[in-house]
């Protein structure tokens, strides 16, 4: 029973900062944040929880138009 409560409690965390991190990047988003994606997180392409999370470790080394986008999603 207390599995599954926890179970459920991180379920539940989960997919409420999951939703927070894939809010919709418009294509200028995108296309500000594509080289620093590739640079620094090449490894998480086609990851997007990963990506987030790599482009957030690294924002002091994203550049200013992405580091804008990150910080504008929760980063």
């Amino acid at each position: 029973m207390i599995k599954s409560v926890l179970f459920a409690l991180t379920l539940f965390a989960v997919s409420g900062s999951a939703a927070m991190a894939q809010t919709a990047l418009t294509s200028e988003e995108k296309a500000a944040c594509r080289p620093d994606a590739m640079k620094l997180c090449s490894a998480s392409v086609g990851k997007p929880a990963q990506m987030n999370a790599c482009l957030r470790d690294n924002k002091a080394k994203l550049s200013e138009g992405c580091r804008k986008v990150v910080e504008a999603h929760g980063g």
